[in-house]
């Protein structure tokens, strides 16, 4: 199976971040192929057997299944009455395990006893958001005994308290591709989102519970029947005929809702969650994909392991405080139709294919209520990896202020960061002082550049720079006193950028700066402009029509 160009990255990645580190961690948005990435690094393991752990079965057929296809591999699965081979001739060179069967057993001791840390050399652990919990932090350690075993961990999009903790089991992050990303290069479509107020929906009341939003009380206040009106309505009008997928509270509230769908159109809705029988799950998810039905409710079903491209709008009936689990819920719908973007062979191409084919979006129906004390995530949340909070924030108000339409939230974001970038370019212009003396060592780069800041991310929490970035940085003339690991990358990948657009240098930049001329200039213009500064003392001239105007840039 041939990878796409950022899956083979990535396996490179992780093979480079295990010659300094044991364990490392591949972060892959919902619909990129974490489960086809992850198998072509079992193809490439190091030495000795590989065991993938999972917490769903799903999961565990589904990564047994890819493993086989692009390792060319048939993995053992031991999960419940299923056991992998022990002997020398059976057993296979990859084992798929549910995590509750390795912890499995009488006095504590698990199944994963049945196994001998010594023949593996690799270790995955699948939805990796997962692995701080205890059960996990158990097997783990169990394995590494062997002190030759490397581990990765796979995840979409972790919670930021998450990350912290992620970064206390995996050493290096080898790969953060996100999502944002994965629709700028048109692998997957953009998320529009539709915020829809609906009257007496009110959450100041349900508590939070393991830091998300109390599974009991949020059903207590979905289920009530104007809120069940408030949802059902406005998505029968928004949806329009298109294949729908509704994220319930509860199970009371998947069937209520599923009831009032179908009163407004017969047979067009039906409803699943964990208790309904395999058989009948599988049968009502294949007439879904066939286009039998139009709208699923579903109970913490369709959240991990469920694929299918033709869903064009989510409805978040769940509100959720998680940002993993809104990106999980999100996900369902942010691939492309089949065959739509694996033809061409550009970001822009595959962009244009997507806007011209059957479902050019997806479309996310938040519903707005009180939300009193809570911080709800919303897809800026897991659009805005490497944001600040405050442009989230403000994204945020754009969706929540559209009067119910539609909002690009890349673009709102992307507007967001230019709206801030202009408040701070104002408010150093209503500080600057008209004979401030110029030092250097006082510039922020970040100031200098025009940039914004990037959010720190949990697993790089008081991680400083290397002595090779902090070189790179000395040498285009950049400060490093006290610059963090993701400001001293940013500034790093603004410089190389900046060199590939054939823009002036820092050390250009800050003279410009200086006097009040425009960053944003290519390096010949910001030559002349500085050598017709120097020709004046060192003064500011006049500049000509085709230079950018001067702006006021606080830089003392």
């Amino acid at each position: 199976m041939e990878l796409r160009p950022y899956q083979q990255a990535a396996v490179d990645k992780v093979f480079e971040a295990w010659q300094s580190s044991v364990a490392t961690l591949l972060v892959m948005p919902t619909g990129c192929g974490k489960t086809i990435t992850f198998a072509e690094v079992i193809r490439r393991r190091p030495p000795g057997r590989a065991m993938l752990l999972a917490h769903r079965e799903e999961l565990i057929f589904q990564g047994a299944e890819k493993i086989k296809a692009v390792a060319g591999i048939q993995p053992d699965i031991e999960m419940a009455d299923l056991h992998a081979g022990s002997d020398l001739f059976s057993k296979s060179a990859v084992v798929v395990s549910s995590i509750q069967t390795q912890n499995a057993g009488e006095n504590g001791d698990g199944r994963m006893t049945r196994f001998d840390p010594a023949d593996f050399g690799l270790l995955i652990i699948d939805e990796a958001h997962h692995a701080c919990a205890p059960s996990y932090r158990r097997v783990i350690d169990y394995y590494r005994r062997n002190p030759n075993l490397k581990v990765l961990g796979v995840t979409a999009t972790p919670d930021r308290s998450d990350e912290q903790a992620l970064g206390r089991i995996f050493e290096t992050v080898a790969c953060d591709y996100e999502m944002r990303n994965a629709i700028h290069d048109g692998w997957l479509v953009p998320i529009k989102q539709r915020a829809v107020t609906v009257d007496g929906l009110d959450y100041s009341s349900v508590r939070t519970t393991a830091g998300d939003l109390n599974g009991a009380d949020l059903a207590r206040v979905m289920e009530y029947e104007e809120a069940l009106h408030g949802v059902v309505h406005p998505t029968v009008e928004l949806a329009a005929g298109r294949k729908t997928l509704v994220f319930a509270a509860s199970v009371a509230h998947a069937e209520r809702m599923c009831e009032i769908f179908n009163r407004h159109k017969k047979n067009s809705a039906r409803f699943v969650c964990g208790a309904t029988p395999k058989d009948q799950r599988r049968e009502m998810l294949a007439d879904y994909a066939a286009g039998r039905f139009q709208i699923l409710c579903n109970v913490g079903v369709a959240t991990e392991g469920f694929d299918e491209p033709g869903i064009e709008v989510v409805v978040m009936a769940r509100a959720t405080k998680s940002r993993s689990l809104y990106a999980q819920m999100a996900g369902r719908g942010t691939r492309p139709l089949a065959g739509v973007v694996d033809g061409p062979e550009t970001a822009e191409l595959r962009r244009e294919a997507i806007a011209g084919s059957a479902k050019p979006a997806c479309e996310i129906i938040d519903l707005v209520g009180n939300s009193g004390r809570h911080k709800l995530v919303t897809t800026a949340d897991i659009l805005g990896g490497n944001y600040s909070d405050d442009v989230i924030e403000r994204a945020k108000k754009k969706a929540e202020t559209a009067g119910g339409a539609p909002v690009d939230m890349e673009e709102a974001l992307l507007d967001a960061e230019q709206e801030l970038r202009e408040q701070r370019e104002r408010a150093r212009r209503a500080a600057v002082r008209a004979n401030a003396t110029y030092s250097s060592s006082m510039v922020d780069p970040f100031d200098v550049l025009d940039i914004e800041p990037q959010r720190e991310r949990g697993w790089d929490k008081d991680r400083l720079p290397s002595d090779k970035m902090t070189a790179f940085l000395e040498k285009a003339g950049i400060p490093t006193k006290d610059l963090t690991f993701t400001r001293a990358r940013q500034l790093i990948g603004e410089v190389i950028k900046r060199r590939q657009a054939k823009k002036c240098t820092y050390k250009q930049a800050r003279i410009l700066a200086k006097y009040g001329y425009s960053t944003d200039v290519p390096f010949k213009q910001a030559s002349e402009i500085i050598d017709a500064i120097a020709a004046n003392g060192w003064r500011p001239v006049d500049t000509p029509s085709e230079t950018p105007e001067r702006a006021t840039v606080e830089v003392y």
